[in-house]
């Protein structure tokens, strides 16, 4: 199952881990490794880009962190594959995902000459990008025909279970999901509250603001890095952040 109808696709910047990612899920079609076992995959690659950010193997962090993106892409497609979607995924990769992203960006703060309060704004700010890009990306899904709908638009309560996955696990990560994700969530909620009033988002809108898309913000990472711009990494998504409320007043005032 796709996450778009055909009409809505675009290109997506952050998701040019997709084909590999893909291939390597059908590689994993007729074994009995689980889109969760390929989530677990992708944290290990995260960690050991970030060992290498602290030991300055700054070409090695690089490679990980585009690794990281593929295997990320590799356990939804596996689900898809397998026809096994769960919450319980869904919950677990975005928890890994914002475990990382603040683990990479205490790493660059460590080596670097960045004040840890910069940082955490870095941090903050490549969060809230994030979460526009996926709060219209979800509301494009949910009003496709034929898209996936596995994530929600609004994150109120647990969903249920489905088959094959406890409900237990889908109530636990879904407040953990719900903790380390829902500052950010009211926030680009209350800057765009109707964005889900409309019909859908035209492609050209959504390819721009796939640049905010998390395979785009580690790729961005992980060519400064070993090009010696470490120094740059925070002040650039600090910066970075600020092109949000030009995404929010195009959405506004045209689409």
């Amino acid at each position: 199952m796709s996450k778009l109808a055909e009409k809505d696709k675009f290109l997506d910047l952050s998701d040019y881990g997709r084909p590999f990612g893909k291939a390597f899920a059908l590689q994993l079609k007729n074994t009995s490794f689980t889109p969760i076992h390929v989530t677990l995959l992708f944290g290990i690659s995260g960690l050991l880009a970030i060992y290498c950010i602290l030991n300055q193997h700054y070409f090695a962090a690089g490679f990980f962190i585009v690794l990281k993106s593929i295997i990320d892409a590799a356990d939804g497609e596996l689900a898809r594959i397998k026809n096994t979607p769960s919450y319980t995924g869904r919950y677990l990769d975005s928890v890994f995902d914002i475990i990382l992203n603040f683990m990479f960006f205490m790493a660059i703060c460590y080596v670097s000459s960045t004040s840890i309060w910069y940082t955490l704004l870095a941090f903050f700010g490549i969060q809230l990008q994030g979460t526009l890009y996926n709060y219209y990306y979800v509301i494009l899904r949910n009003k496709s025909v034929g898209g996936d709908a596995t994530s929600k638009i609004f994150e109120y309560k647990a969903p249920k279970a489905l088959p094959g996955e406890s409900q237990k696990s889908v109530d636990v990560l879904f407040n953990i999901y719900t903790i380390v994700y829902g500052i950010f969530d009211k926030i680009i909620h209350f800057l765009d509250k109707d964005a889900y009033k409309v019909k859908t988002f035209p492609n050209w809108f959504m390819t721009l603001l796939s640049v905010y898309g998390l395979g785009f913000q580690l790729l961005l990472i992980a060519v400064m890095l070993p090009f010696g711009y470490i120094e740059w990494v925070v002040p650039f998504f600090i910066l970075f952040t600020l092109l949000l409320f030009v995404f929010i007043f195009i959405r506004k005032k045209y689409l």
